[in-house]
């Protein structure tokens, strides 16, 4: 018997000791952070957190842009989400209205603000971030925030039929991509393709599923998500996410000319409205759906898209990814941080103000591709999901 025991026992220590198990590395990630921010002496710089989550990183974050000379201003914390059943929505919603108010005034002289993990556009701490920011589009000082959304719900996509990773190893992904990025490579490149958009040149998009897209940028600002999330960048910013910097880094962004989109999305198996779609086809003229086709859950698609007035059924932006780091692995496939990754493309639908675009509603939809080919004139960027330049 007791020979028993020490078997399993030794079964259990190594079948754990044979989990990898990943220690984040604090003060690294705070100081590529804060080094993304290219400090100017006396800049003025605090986070925004959500209590509890991602709370070691902070003191680093702070410590890192005393060492880089800029002033820490702390952390201020959003309230605790999951909040108690008993709180009455009517009285958080008044005191957010009233705090945003408030905040805004304390944020006056923040020169950079890092929205830390758990974080989002419903707290009142960060729309009055944003609002400093969208003042700043007039002002030119070159406010800027950095978007550190790890754990924020939807930063991890699966692909269908296949499960999420584990959350340490979406963690691994993310850290490595944080630290371990050529930054001068990812502008460089995102730069190229930026300049091949602008104009009257056809950007078209195409699957073996039946995706048949063709837009024009024209003269749209190209969003470079390509981690710069220095002042002079900042200053030079012409819609609202030009001042909101992600990390990781890795996609470009666009909202092409509305009138110029036409064609098809096929999308994969989906959900809309809360239910399975099957085979959905989504065509276009003008930048609106004017047709909906599916195998299956055709209602639903439809139904979610009624909801939301116009915008459900306007085109939003395109986007692609061109990290390396975040490709999506070919073993155990999934989407990490909102389609970052090299290859992956958003063909999104909704409001598209913040891109400098036309759509307004509030609605977003994104939605995200694999296996696309994206040729702008006569150069193939993208083909079945691999980046070829």
């Amino acid at each position: 018997m007791a020979r028993l025991v020490f078997a399993i026992f030794l079964v259990l220590v190594t079948t754990m000791s044979a989990q990898p198990r990943l220690t984040l590395d604090y003060p690294a990630m705070a100081k590529r952070i804060v080094a993304q921010l290219a400090l100017k002496p006396g800049e003025r710089v605090l986070s925004i957190a959500h209590p509890g989550t991602f709370a070691d990183v902070i003191p680093h974050i702070r410590y890192e842009v005393m060492r880089a000379g800029g002033v820490d201003l702390g952390a201020v914390d959003v309230l605790a989400e999951p909040w108690p059943q008993s709180f009455e929505l009517p009285v958080l919603m008044k005191g957010a209205r009233e705090a945003r108010a408030h905040y805004k005034t304390m944020f006056r002289d923040v020169d950079a603000a890092i929205m830390m993990p758990g974080a989002n556009t419903s707290h009142p701490a960060y729309l009055a971030m944003q609002d400093w920011l969208k003042d700043d589009l007039k002002e030119h000082r070159g406010r800027r925030t950095i978007h550190f959304h790890w754990t924020q719900a939807g930063s991890a996509y699966p692909i269908a039929g296949q499960p999420l990773p584990p959350s340490f190893e979406i963690d691994a992904n993310y850290q490595r991509a944080l630290l371990d990025t050529d930054y001068k490579a990812l502008t460089a490149t995102q730069k190229r393709f930026a300049d091949a958009l602008r104009g009257n040149t056809i950007v078209h998009v195409t699957s073996p599923s039946g995706t048949d897209l063709r837009f024009r940028a024209g003269d749209r600002p190209v969003n470079l998500q390509d981690g710069d999330a220095s002042q002079a960048r900042a200053a030079r910013g012409v819609v609202l996410i030009d001042k909101e910097i992600e990390l990781p880094a890795g996609a470009i962004r666009v909202a092409p000319i509305e009138e110029s989109v036409e064609g098809v999305i096929a999308f994969p198996p989906s959900q809309w409205d809360g239910r399975p779609v099957e085979g959905l086809k989504l065509r276009f003229s003008g930048g609106r759906v004017v047709e909906v086709t599916a195998t299956s859950g055709k209602d639903a698609a439809e139904s979610e898209m009624r909801k939301t007035a116009e915008a459900g059924t306007a085109f939003r932006e395109f986007a692609l990814g061109f990290n390396p780091l975040l490709a999506v692995p070919d073993r155990n496939p999934w989407i990490p941080y909102y389609g970052y990754g090299s290859g992956v493309v958003r063909l999104s639908l909704g409001d598209n103000t913040e891109l400098g675009g036309n759509v307004t509603g509030g609605y977003v939809r994104w939605n995200f591709f694999t296996d696309l080919t994206v040729t702008v004139g006569s150069t193939t960027w993208v083909r079945a999901g691999k980046i070829q330049m």
